[in-house]
């Protein structure tokens, strides 16, 4: 499995596995929101903070988007098949090497009751992220979560 930064040329195969995940994903519900996903991530690419994990075959298998500018992680996502190998952890921990961590680091996702919420809940704590506020994003009940800052004699 390979680490990469996403690029132009990776776009359908990106888009491929996005799809493929959609139904998993509040926000992607529809055509037209997969479309301006894809614009979305486009954007990020340009932007150098688009990751994607690759298998052998030079497959998309994983995803991530993250912000510098907000300091976060947006959306990580990786193919059904290729779960519970590492594929989200190791783009998790590539992600954190190009964030602020000496601010917090914060990401959205499923509340504790939601069954979604099982695996990245998990993984975000496994990562040291811890619960935060409770929001509502693309009409759909979510959680924040935050990293705090890590200190230079850790």
């Amino acid at each position: 499995m390979m680490i990469q930064f996403g690029k132009i040329d990776d776009i359908d195969n990106w888009m491929s596995l996005v799809e493929k995940i959609s139904w998993n994903f509040p926000g992607l519900e529809t055509n037209e929101k997969i479309a301006e996903h894809r614009n979305t991530v486009l954007r990020f690419m340009g932007k150098s903070q688009a990751l994607c994990a690759k298998d052998d075959n030079e497959q998309i298998i994983g995803v991530l988007l993250f912000s510098r500018g907000h300091n976060m992680i947006c959306c990580l996502g990786v193919s059904p098949e290729c779960r519970r190998q590492g594929v989200a952890s190791c783009l998790l921990r590539k992600s954190l090497e190009y964030l602020d961590r000496t601010k917090d680091i914060s990401v959205s996702t499923f509340r504790e009751e939601d069954e979604k919420g099982i695996a990245p809940r998990a993984l975000y704590k496994k990562f040291g992220f811890v619960e935060n506020k409770l929001i509502v994003e693309f009409g759909y009940p979510n959680q924040i979560f935050l990293l705090h800052p890590k200190l230079m004699n850790e």
